[in-house]
Formats: structure tokens, C-alpha cells, sequence
């Protein structure tokens, strides 16, 4: 009989952080190697990715036992799927079937106008590949790297039941 290691809820909650980290510096390379600037809503979303790493960062430096863990893996998740619902939110927005705050979708700056700078738009998609925008790129990674988050949980959970922390008979 063989026995395959599974991860622990700790180190699931330190990936789902990685993975989180992961978008947030892509973001930052999008911002300061290609010079497109952030929305407000994508800040909103850098915020959440942030929010993921430093519990994973908690979760595996702090947590002393199973329940711990797993209760920051499951909050590093959320916090990613948060960031991926406000991707998937402004792609709303970018495709103009829903409406956004006035504060990043509100009015257009007309070149020679004596009105303010213009500020960077939510509903405007600055850079797309494939036809695909950054923030709809983050709501398909989030909801992925949330979902594998969760499915190693529900794998963690069922071995941790067997009485084998972390190992379970394949």
C-alpha cells in the first residue's frame, strides 16, 4: 500500500497567498513596466490579493494546529475570491452591462476642455489580449487559484478524518 502526502491546510492557505501575490506583482509590472495606471476598482483588487498573502503568511507562521489553518486558508480564499468578483465586476462595467461607481466610470474628459485631468476609467479597458481585459484576466486566475484553494481543503479534510494528519492510502 502506498501513501501519498497531501497538503496541509497551512501550506494551502500560504499557496492560495502566493498565487494571490503572483497577481498583485503582475499588476504592479502592468503599472510601472507598461506604464498603464490603475483604476480605482483595480486598487480595490490589489487590496484583496494583499489581503490573501498576509494570511498566508499568518497561516504558516502562526498557526498551531488543524482548525487555525484552515480557518485562515479559508479567509485567504475568500479574500481572492473577492479580488476576482470585482474583476469580474468591472468587466461588467468594461462591456456596459452594468453600471459603476461615479467615482471611476462617471464623465469623460473632451481634449482642449477647461475640466480636470482625466482620471483613470473602470468602465475602460486599458490593455486586453485575446480580447480578453486585465481585469477580466484577474477574475479567471482568482476564481481558479479559490478553487483549487478550496477543492485542497475538501482533499485535507477527508485525510485529516482518517486519522492521518496529511497522508491517506491511494
Amino acid at each position: 500500500m502506498t501513501t501519498r502526502q497531501s497538503l496541509r491546510a497551512d501550506q494551502i492557505a500560504l499557496l492560495v497567498g502566493a498565487g494571490g501575490t503572483c497577481l498583485f506583482l503582475g499588476a504592479l509590472g502592468f503599472q510601472y513596466l507598461g506604464g498603464i495606471p490603475p483604476c480605482e476598482m483595480c486598487h480595490w483588487q490589489r487590496w484583496a490579493h494583499i489581503g490573501a498573502a498576509l494570511t498566508g503568511i499568518i497561516a504558516i507562521t502562526t498557526a498551531k494546529n488543524d482548525s487555525t489553518a484552515r480557518g485562515l486558508a479559508w479567509i485567504a480564499i475568500l479574500f481572492v475570491l473577492t479580488s476576482g468578483l470585482i474583476g469580474a465586476y468591472q468587466t461588467g462595467m468594461e462591456y456596459h452591462l452594468l453600471p459603476g461607481p461615479a467615482a471611476c466610470s462617471g464623465h469623460r474628459y473632451v481634449l482642449g476642455s477647461s475640466g480636470p485631468p482625466p482620471e483613470v476609467q473602470c468602465d475602460v479597458v486599458a490593455w486586453s489580449l485575446f480580447g480578453i481585459s486585465m481585469a477580466s484576466y484577474n477574475a479567471i486566475c482568482s476564481f481558479l487559484i479559490a478553487a483549487l484553494g478550496a477543492f485542497g481543503l475538501s482533499k485535507c479534510a477527508a485525510t485529516s478524518g482518517n486519522g492521518a494528519l496529511g497522508q491517506h492510502a491511494a
